[in-house]
């Protein structure tokens, strides 16, 4: 009798601790967010990264991106990569990574001394046209390239997209003759998620 007391006390098995389930289901839940990116990636959507800090603070330098063009028509504030081709300007012959400012039949007014951005359906340009960059420019030392220059009006082409770095004084974008405006066959996809580094891992705005 006592051995089967014995027994019966010896085999009972310990209930794990609250601690212990919480970091299996979160286990759990990382592997299968895991997965779920990679399958993803995998039949929709494709890597590309950042090169440079015209991104900045936005995107930094060296992070890889998930992007995809599925069901994809650019819109103004969305984050594209895209493709130009190019024999006089090789190094851009490569992923960008920029931030769409205005569609097709759209101007743009640039203020460089003022750091401001209009954005119009015609060429005639008011306060109320001023574009709400507040969520996401990034200024570094507040002044912009090509400060004191007189405002520049530009007119996108219809199937073109205006586009521009976050860090405004440290870009090369449709503000210059090396890229201009995009073609928007050119654009490989919408930027979705930061993958790396995986401390930043999640979607990106």
């Amino acid at each position: 009798m006592s051995d089967t007391k014995n027994k019966k006390a010896g085999g009972k098995q310990q209930e794990p601790t609250g601690a212990a389930v919480s970091a299996v289901e979160y286990l759990e839940l990382f592997v299968f967010a895991f997965a779920f990116v990679i399958v993803l990636i995998t039949l929709f959507a494709r890597i590309s990264w950042v090169s440079g800090p015209s991104m900045n603070k936005t995107l930094q330098n060296g992070e890889k991106l998930v992007i995809s063009d599925l069901f994809y028509t650019p819109k103004q504030g969305d984050i594209v990569v895209f493709h130009q081709t190019s024999d006089t300007y090789e190094r851009f012959n490569e992923p960008i990574v920029k931030r769409v400012i205005a569609t097709g039949g759209q101007y743009v007014k640039i203020d460089y001394t003022a750091g401001r951005v209009y954005v119009s359906d015609d060429d005639v340009f008011t306060d109320n046209e001023l574009l709400d960059e507040s969520g996401y420019a990034y200024i570094s030392g507040g002044v912009w390239k090509n400060a004191g220059h007189e405002p520049e009006v530009f007119a996108v082409p219809e199937g073109h997209l205006f586009v521009m770095g976050d860090n405004r004084n440290n870009s090369s974008d449709s503000r210059s003759v090396a890229i201009g405006c995009v073609d928007e066959r050119r654009v490989l996809g919408r930027v979705l998620i930061r993958l790396t580094p995986f401390s930043a891992f999640g979607r990106v705005n």
